[in-house]
């Protein structure tokens, strides 16, 4: 099934707002490529400094974020802009947070690591209509590898602290992060 668009139309600004800097850098530029003009924030005060300042036509909102919820963002885009798309991204795919999001006014919701395409996907959908599966979606393999790997960052890199929270064996945790990620 091939997806109808909406067009970009004449105000294209796009707000990232994510904690992962390699992430939002690489997202930024992949959607300047694509004709967005984007602006970035690192932080919830940021994007809702952002939001209200200046409210983009689209937004793409990390849930977490070191300093807060997300969600609050979408909360003031919503207040400032209502006719803003926006998607919400996590690492975290819950059905809670997602009807949160969705009744909070998010557009949609998509699992980390979603890459351009999908967010672009995504942010120009028609509401009526769903947007195509990816066109080669990760294996479960890969998926739990990245998911080792995020809460390996978020206990800054502890084999230990991530083990237990993994409820995993250290050894068996080291031999996974010592491998190449799966394809």
């Amino acid at each position: 099934m091939e997806l109808d668009p909406i067009e970009l139309g004449d105000d294209k600004t796009l707000l990232l707002v994510d904690d992962d800097e390699a992430f939002l850098k690489r997202l930024a530029k992949a959607m300047e490529k694509r004709g967005f003009s984007v602006e970035t924030a690192g932080s919830v005060a940021a994007g809702r400094a952002i939001a209200t300042a200046r409210p983009p036509a689209y937004a793409v909102v990390d849930l977490r974020l070191t300093d807060g919820n997300g969600l609050d963002v979408v909360e003031v885009l919503r207040e400032r802009r209502p006719d803003a798309r926006i998607v919400v991204l996590t690492g975290y795919g819950a059905i809670a947070t997602a009807v949160a999001a969705v009744k909070i006014g998010a557009t949609d919701y998509l699992a980390k690591p979603a890459d351009a395409n999908d967010i672009m996907n995504a942010l120009l959908a028609r509401t009526d209509e769903l947007p195509p599966p990816p066109e080669n979606p990760m294996s479960a393999d890969r998926v739990r590898w990245e998911h080792i790997q995020r809460v390996y960052e978020l206990c800054d890199r502890n084999v230990s602290e991530t083990a237990r929270r993994l409820n995993m064996h250290r050894r068996t945790l080291q031999r996974i992060l010592a491998k190449r990620s799966p394809k």
